[in-house]
């Protein structure tokens, strides 16, 4: 799904990781990548706040850090490790945007964590 993207997305990841390594913040990760995508000449909107997935839910309750080409939900932490909260959360933000794939990228640990999250509409439909 997306795989010419999801690899250089997940590359520049990697070679983010190698560079500054396991201390920096999560901010200072996304500012490297934006500048990543920019060099390359990839279209990202950061911090993208997605449409309201019913009725009564409040604006801006769904913000990705980063969403490339309008096919890809990029998703970066700096935990431990992966739980259910962070995979809960980008399939929910795979169902309120209608996406296809979200990449959920951990910065923390020595070796940079990385999970494709398919939505589940796509799952289902097989």
């Amino acid at each position: 799904m997306h795989r010419d993207l999801s690899y250089q997305i997940v590359g520049i990841c990697f070679k983010i990781h190698n560079y500054l390594g396991t201390y920096r913040n999560e901010k200072q990760y996304c500012d490297a990548i934006e500048y990543a995508c920019n060099l390359k000449g990839i279209y990202y909107e950061r911090e993208k706040v997605l449409p309201l997935s019913f009725e009564g839910e409040q604006k801006g309750r769904n913000r990705v850090d980063f969403m490339i080409e309008n096919k890809i939900i990029l998703e970066i932490k700096r935990v431990p490790g992966i739980t259910r909260n962070e995979y809960h959360q980008s399939m929910r933000y795979l169902a309120s945007c209608d996406k296809d794939l979200c990449l959920l990228i951990n910065f923390y640990p020595k070796a940079l964590q990385v999970r494709r999250i398919l939505n589940p509409k796509l799952i289902n439909k097989n």
